[in-house]
């Protein structure tokens, strides 16, 4: 397959990783870029050293490209981003905050930067400030997907920028590629899909609930992480929606992140108290969140683990391995094309 996506990365096929914390590990990633498609590392839960560690560990996992992300809102995000570029990633990915900077650094030794973004007016603003493509997310995503489902933000998107675009957001098998090339996409992102691989460090708890669920069995509030942000249906994850901002059990939580991040826990807080009631809330919503996914994904815990899945976890019915899938996926979507040229023909 040949699309902008492809020839700006030198990848194989145009399907990409989501970075999902504790999920898109060094194997993972090397997994599904020795398979065609572009790895993104995942350092929201790293420290700097371990983010330097990763990125050298999948460099003695494949020779192909890859990429790594810097989710920009949360603590300690600037420093993994710093290392990212130290180490010289081909590929950053940032989210949730301005990445400029980013992307004026990597240019200088010729990495590519692509932004998540949502809406028009923060594609906009990635495009004018030299961002290489977007990733645009739409409403059936995992986590936080925008308001506007894929079939229409891809296409508007497409038309009002000049970069490429990577859809994400309900694709999981040769017709979602095959849908989101012909909506002007040239690429995608796949996250709930590659977590239900053999590959995949996701507890087989939750790879055996994201094969049994429907396209139904997920929710989507406000009340989980502080943004909207659609999670697998459980009943763990109602209880957390039910409850909403639970501040002491955040004090708690944000203790053990800012031991994991080893981030001195009075200098965060100061920050994070300074920085306003209204970006201090939304910290607090993600370090209970945080606590809670990583339950979910590492130790299977379906009581207190939740677990942040798209829509289209009602399309995954089996776990491949990350070869199998890319080879699938692209066998589907050449017959999807062979279809559609008939079809069209015959018009």
């Amino acid at each position: 397959m040949k699309t902008k996506i492809t020839e700006l990365f030198g990848i194989r096929y145009p399907v990409v990783l989501s970075g999902m914390s504790w999920i898109s590990v060094p194997s993972m990633v090397a997994a599904v870029s020795n398979a065609g498609g572009l790895g993104i590392l995942a350092t929201g839960p790293l420290h700097p050293d371990e983010t330097r560690a990763a990125i050298r560990e999948i460099r003695k996992l494949t020779d192909k490209p890859f990429g790594a992300n810097a989710t920009l809102l949360f603590p300690g995000a600037a420093r993994n981003a710093k290392v990212l570029l130290e180490e010289k990633v081909p590929v950053i990915n940032f989210s949730l905050g301005k990445g400029d900077w980013l992307v004026k650094a990597a240019h200088e030794y010729g990495g590519k930067v692509v932004a998540t973004v949502v809406n028009h007016r923060h594609a906009l603003r990635a495009a004018e400030y030299g961002t290489d493509a977007l990733l645009v997310t739409g409403h059936e995503a995992a986590a936080h997907g925008g308001d506007v489902t894929s079939l229409v933000l891809v296409p508007s998107i497409v038309d009002a920028v000049k970069i490429p675009v990577i859809a994400a957001g309900g694709f999981a098998d040769g017709r979602g590629l095959a849908a989101a090339l012909a909506l002007g996409a040239e690429g995608i992102a796949m996250g709930t899909r590659f977590m239900t691989t053999k590959e995949s460090p996701l507890h087989e708890t939750f790879k055996r609930l994201s094969v049994e669920k429907d396209v139904t069995d997920t929710l989507y509030s406000v009340r989980f992480d502080g943004l909207p942000c659609r999670v697998l249906d459980t009943p763990a994850a109602r209880r957390a929606v039910r409850k909403g901002l639970d501040l002491p059990a955040a004090f708690v939580n944000s203790r053990e992140i800012a031991a994991m991040l080893r981030l001195p826990y009075a200098k965060l807080c100061v920050g994070v108290m300074a920085s306003g009631w209204k970006n201090a809330k939304q910290l607090a919503f993600m370090a209970n969140a945080f606590k809670a996914i990583r339950i979910a994904t590492e130790s299977g815990d379906n009581e207190k683990g939740v677990l942040t899945v798209g829509q289209v976890t009602g399309l995954v019915r089996d776990v491949p391995t990350v070869a199998e899938l890319m080879e699938r996926m692209v066998a589907e979507a050449s017959r999807v094309r062979e279809r559609l040229d008939t079809a069209i023909a015959g018009s």
